[in-house]
């Protein structure tokens, strides 16, 4: 837990130099929840301007007796980069609206704002497209279910320390590419002994439950203080499930070279059992467990 107090003036003096490519763009940051009580860092750009300093949207088609909830979203826009981010807050009739966040943000998109802008496809929590910040929890907008209490204010933000594309859409480049990194697919030197498939028992099946669901939708990465202080080294919750997935996998005839891979100070051993990433993982995985498996095969082999 040591690493939870490092100051944030030296974070901050990694940060500037790692991307400046894109250093006009905004960086996620969240302004309350569990994240912030963490000792998230700060960015270069301050805390997205309050939304008791901006306008509210409101519905513009309630019933008669509608059940007005309020939702603060996180705003930021490349067009306009010398703008601060800013919480802009919209009013919704939950009669009108459907039971998650993303139905929510799908009905201020269509009736409200039309320059909001996130990504969603799936609406079954299957694709990852659609993972944000939501009351400084990091899930998919289309398995969180809007508290039906209308005095709670929902609070929507881009997954936390991440660059920003535009508004929740966060720039998850640096995580494909890690997840490229690892080879995940089935690397054999012996072909199959029949020409067909490569088979395993059910029991060597088994061993891969809990690590094939992941839909690399980033929540639990994205939660992890290491990834956000050394990104650019560690894999992060994520892609080392993945990397365990193979490793775990019978079929597989590469785990040295797997292993090798990850044998050195920073692509595995950054992590720091903090277990952020089990809690808040979307599908109930336990990236953490896979991270302890990786470390004992390596201490064992």
């Amino acid at each position: 837990m040591a690493a939870l107090r490092t100051p944030t003036s030296r974070l901050l003096s990694t940060i500037h130099p790692v991307r400046s490519s894109i250093a006009a763009r905004s960086y996620a940051t969240v302004e309350v929840g569990p994240i912030r009580k963490l000792g998230e860092a700060m960015s270069a750009t301050q805390p997205p301007v309050s939304e008791k300093h901006t306008s509210t949207i409101n519905d513009p088609s309630k019933g008669e007796n509608p059940k007005t909830k309020t939702f603060h979203v996180y705003r930021w826009s490349p067009e306009r980069p010398t703008e601060k981010p800013k919480m802009q807050s919209y009013t919704l009739d939950l009669n009108k609206t459907g039971p998650m966040v993303l139905d929510a943000l799908i009905r201020i998109k269509n009736e409200v704002d039309p320059t909001l802008t996130f990504r969603r496809s799936c609406r079954e929590g299957i694709c990852g497209s659609c993972a944000m910040n939501i009351d400084g929890v990091n899930t998919l907008a289309c398995l969180c279910r809007i508290p039906t209490d209308t005095t709670h204010q929902t609070r929507i933000y881009p997954l936390p320390h991440t660059y920003v594309v535009k508004d929740l859409v966060p720039d998850l480049t640096q995580f494909y590419k890690q997840y490229k990194s690892i080879k995940p697919y089935l690397q054999r030197s012996t072909p199959s002994p029949d020409g067909r498939e490569n088979r395993q028992s059910p029991a060597e099946r088994k061993k891969l439950d809990g690590l094939y669901e992941c839909i690399l939708c980033a929540c639990c990465s994205t939660s992890c203080p290491s990834y956000w202080w050394n990104s650019e080294q560690y894999l992060g919750p994520a892609v080392l499930l993945q990397s365990y997935r193979w490793l775990a996998d019978s079929r597989d005839e590469h785990k040295g070279e797997r292993k090798a891979m990850l044998d050195n100070s920073m692509s595995l051993y950054r992590c720091h059992t903090i277990l952020n990433c089990s809690r808040t993982c979307p599908k109930g995985l336990n990236p953490g467990k896979a991270i302890a498996e990786i470390k004992k095969s390596m201490a064992f082999a």
